[in-house]
């Protein structure tokens, strides 16, 4: 949600501005904008659209030279999409430029105050009012930026991540956070600004990320100066070294992200379990699971929490820590969570999900959480995000970065990871036999190259997707272990091509959504040959009889779906508790081809963020 990039150095600003606010198109957003301190004047372009509308325009109506500058994608809170309410904003006097992303709660009672002063707004927006208020507060105290910044927002409630600086002084630029992710990139004598690490990783490998309630000031020939928000103390910068390279956030020949991100799952799944998983020794090595394994040996309960595509990672979850390990589960919206007064014991224990590491909700149920004393482990893709910092113990996903918007590999690498755990733990609890433990050990260091194969049902689905692209709405049915999958399948179908779609547990069919089925209605059934298969062909005999379109995913050499579905997509055969990470490929191919045969942006769906970092 948003993306905030920002320049200081020896180098034209202007260019790695605009390939930095490309790089973080992914996040979803509506408009754009750019400041640039040319060494004598600012200059403003900002405008309603994409990052592409941006460039046009500011290389037509100002000068792009400087070694200054800032740039933003808005995604809307307060106040339309449109030019004015565009970030950067700059201070009534002109001197203060802002770039902000999360939300100012208190920010009209501060706007009302700021009035009754003298200060006039131009937009709706509540990043207009902070930057006046830091104005206000930089000339009321006589004080330089920095510690107006500090002192501002500490009079401020709500959710940030700014960037600041004043034309007076272009030497340096302001930034602080909370809630919201912000690096700073270290190069020689210059410094990147960004939400993530992708719009300055061809220029440096070295990163800080800003933690919570933190600012820091950078300054052309000086080191970062780093302080605590609350009481001005002095932090201390950890520099990491950054691991992502630029292959990574390219689209290496593929027409979109989602695509290139479906076909990279076989890798990311190996690169998930290397080195954790020792199939031929019956090892697994976890070192955030070994070094708390009593934690999770004597829990009560383990709660998994997340949002979309992660909350579905963790129903699977939910399945195979029960079947395997027989620890009892809940899976919870963290959205909803820390709003029903939910009970938590130190006996507890707290999974949370995340691709990102930053989702604003899930970030809340963690503390809320710690506060009460259970142990919190996170899942999470992104090294060094703040549910990585703000967890007790984790283990990243090495998925490598996820551009689309629209989750396949954060999903794959998630079960991966919460399997590796499962299995371990039921190793450790004697609830599985050894034979059995060392065949599902065998089973899943074979997923990637079934994942392969399972890829290869493209072209099948590539022609399916032509016959049902215009369809209204979908319905999709799984059980057991493939009823998350369902969900999912739907979810990514509704995200990215706009089609109505719903996931139910196949049973639950004849409680009301069968008064749906007609033969307009396609329906997209799992029923692979492990779990459940006779009730889910029941299930496919009601559909045929009500005109249903069915498609079926089945395991290779099906024969009874087949004289009953219209269309069959086959995945190789694995044990139950692996099979979603097969069904689910052919979901994925199939929301993606029908989105790209709508017309839609696939990478960038409207009103979507890939982190959603503010409630």
């Amino acid at each position: 949600m948003c993306g905030i990039v920002g320049y200081i150095g020896h180098r034209d600003a202007y260019p790695i501005i605009i390939k930095g606010l490309q790089r973080l198109e992914y996040r979803g957003y509506d408009s754009a904008g750019i400041a640039l301190y040319d060494g004598e004047n600012t200059l403003l372009s900002k405008t309603k659209g994409k990052v592409e509308d941006l460039k046009q325009k500011t290389e037509t109506s100002i000068s792009i030279s400087g070694k200054l500058g800032l740039g933003h994608t808005r995604w809307a809170t307060h106040g339309v999409p449109n030019d004015v309410n565009s970030h950067p904003h700059f201070s009534n006097s002109g001197d203060l430029v802002i770039i902000h992303n999360g939300i100012i709660e208190n920010y009209d009672s501060i706007k009302q105050a700021l009035i009754k002063r003298g200060y006039t707004f131009e937009s709706d927006t509540d990043t207009e009012v902070l930057v006046n208020l830091i104005e206000e507060v930089k000339k009321k105290e006589g004080v330089k930026l920095g510690k107006a910044v500090q002192i501002a927002l500490n009079q401020v409630v709500g959710a940030y991540a700014i960037a600041v600086f004043d034309k007076n002084k272009p030497d340096e630029i302001v930034v602080a956070k909370l809630g919201s992710p912000l690096a700073i990139g270290i190069g020689e004598n210059e410094y990147f600004i960004a939400s993530d690490a992708s719009p300055f990783i061809e220029y440096t490998n070295n990163a800080v990320y800003l933690e919570d309630e933190e600012m820091a000031i950078v300054r052309i020939g000086k080191e970062i100066k780093l302080r605590k928000i609350k009481d001005d103390s002095i932090a201390y910068p950890n520099i990491l070294e950054l691991q992502l390279n630029l292959e990574e956030i390219e689209k290496g020949g593929y027409e979109h992200f989602m695509l290139k991100e479906i076909y990279e799952q076989p890798r990311a799944i190996l690169d998930t379990y290397r080195g954790r998983l020792l199939a031929d020794k019956g090892i697994i090595k976890m070192a955030g699971i070994d070094q708390n394994l009593e934690k999770f040996l004597n829990a009560n309960r383990i709660i998994i929490v997340a949002c979309g595509t992660s909350w579905h990672a963790g129903l699977v979850a939910e399945y195979i820590f029960e079947d395997l390990a027989r620890i009892p589960v809940e899976v919870e919206y963290a959205s909803e969570f820390r709003y029903r007064n939910p009970v938590i014991t130190e006996k507890d224990v707290l999974i949370a999900i995340s691709q990102s590491g930053e989702t604003a909700d899930t970030l809340a149920a963690i503390k809320l959480a710690k506060e009460k004393g259970a142990f919190v482990f996170g899942v999470c893709n992104v090294v060094g995000s703040s549910i990585a910092r703000e967890t007790d113990a984790g283990a990243y996903t090495h998925a490598g970065p996820e551009i689309g918007v629209a989750s396949t590999k954060a999903f794959t690498t998630q079960i991966t990871i919460l399997t590796l755990i499962a299995l371990k733990l039921a190793h450790e609890k004697g609830t599985l036999s050894q034979s059995k433990y060392h065949e599902y050990l065998t089973e899943l260091e074979s997923v990637p190259a079934k994942v392969e194969k399972a890829l290869l049902s493209n072209p099948i689905v590539e022609e399916i997707s032509h016959i049902y692209k215009d369809s209204p709405n979908c319905l999709y049915l799984g059980r057991g272990y493939n009823f998350p999958v369902a969900l999912e399948g739907a979810l990514k179908l509704k995200e990215i091509s706009y089609i109505h779609a719903e996931g139910y547990p196949a049973a639950e069919m004849k409680h009301g959504p069968i008064a749906l089925i007609d033969e307009q209605m396609p329906v997209v059934v799992i029923a692979t040959r492990k779990g459940h298969y006779e009730k889910v062909v029941s299930n496919i005999q009601e559909i045929k009889s009500r005109k249903g379109r069915i498609i079926a995913i089945v395991t290779e050499g099906d024969v009874s779906v087949r004289e009953l579905a219209d269309h069959v997509i086959e995945v190789p055969e694995t044990s139950e508790s692996l099979s979603p990470l097969l069904t689910t490929i052919p979901l994925q191919l199939l929301s993606y081809h029908i989105a790209v045969m709508r017309g839609c942006n696939v990478d960038q769906p409207r009103n979507l963020a890939k982190s959603v970092t503010v409630e």
